[in-house]
């Protein structure tokens, strides 16, 4: 991938992340991946559609405790972004598996970051590029959207810096579920809401973050996974 396409694709990653995007004073609208346009919830199909898009993922991308053989030190994410998988590597040679959404083909990228900054219930302020992007097809965006279950980052943020700058990636939550396990985003990695809550609360300023490219770029001799140790728990952080 490009250094101007990554850079690009990172300044999209908040809203190209959403499997449905929010526009300013326009909830009664979502945007259709499959046609790359904005629908009215007016219409009952389409209402019919985003509710079916709400379900959860596959069980396959249910947090779990797994076994793992890694070089990396406990404490250090590792983003498997070909099986769609992060992994927070813990004592003993274990690991806590969660299910992620990562960036759809071509804005897959590899690389090692750090933890830059957290954020609860971040806001999100849409790039410039998405903005004026979004004006040319007559679509307004908000200037700031107040964090909140409607916001595309979700419930938590985590900030991903390089050399001690914003990379413009996050790992991030999501008000679209259905979308962990898939490749939609312009690169950033997505988590469902109690996940990202759950890797939140462990994960400090300064975590080492290694991410492995849609094509394994990066993965050798990164980890092993050798099997599930014990289920996971999805304890949601609403309490339900």
């Amino acid at each position: 991938m490009s250094l101007g396409k990554w850079l690009i694709g990172a300044a999209l990653c908040g809203v190209v992340a959403l499997g449905s995007i929010v526009a300013a004073h326009a909830d009664s609208r979502v945007y259709n991946y499959a046609t790359g346009t904005w629908e009215s919830t007016d219409d009952p199909r389409v209402m019919r559609r985003t509710m079916m898009q709400q379900r959860r993922p596959s069980a396959a991308f249910n947090r779990a405790n797994v076994n793992i053989e890694t070089r990396e030190r406990p404490g250090t994410i590792i983003v498997d972004t070909h099986r769609r998988y992060l992994y927070f590597v813990e004592n003993g040679g274990r690991a806590t598996r969660y299910g992620v959404g990562v960036g759809k083909e071509g804005f897959g990228w590899s690389g090692q970051m750090k933890v830059g900054r957290k954020a609860e219930w971040p806001d999100w302020i849409p790039p410039k590029e998405m903005v004026i992007r979004e004006r040319r097809k007559g679509h307004i965006l908000p200037a700031r959207m107040a964090g909140g279950p409607k916001n595309p980052l979700g419930a938590r943020a985590l900030y991903l810096y390089r050399g001690g700058r914003d990379s413009l990636f996050r790992i991030h939550g999501t008000n679209q579920p259905w979308t962990i396990g898939q490749r939609l985003s312009s690169g950033c990695i997505r988590m469902m809401n109690e996940d990202v809550a759950h890797l939140y609360n462990r994960v400090p300023n300064g975590t080492k973050v290694v991410v492995i490219g849609p094509e394994g770029q990066g993965g050798r001799g990164v980890y092993r996974e050798t099997g599930v140790s014990a289920p996971g728990l999805l304890t949601s952080i609403f309490g339900n």
